[in-house]
């Protein structure tokens, strides 16, 4: 799952949390101090939440791939180059 997703996921569980927090104060009622801090925490959460999406990294996509083929590369392209350890092709090594 990407970040998007699980994001996605905590916010559709944090919906059926305060929904179920509402109908649970229309059983119990609103004025009790345990349901006032249910309720409280249901919407600290939701706080969290939207502070987390806010500052959550964007996704990247995926790197371009790039094709290498398997043709020989030209012998041009190394000619002024030393061998890496051995030095250049035309000196010895000590």
């Amino acid at each position: 799952m990407s970040l998007n997703d699980d994001l996605t996921a905590v916010q559709r569980c944090l919906d059926d949390l305060v929904r179920s927090v509402s109908r649970l104060e229309q059983r119990v009622g609103a004025d009790g101090l345990e349901i006032r801090r249910v309720r409280t925490d249901a919407d600290h959460l939701r706080e969290s939440l939207a502070l987390l999406r806010e500052t959550a990294p964007e996704e990247r996509s995926r790197p371009e791939m790039v094709l290498v083929p398997d043709a020989p590369y030209n012998s041009a392209l190394w000619s002024d180059v030393d061998d890496e350890g051995l030095g250049a092709r035309d000196r010895h090594a000590p």
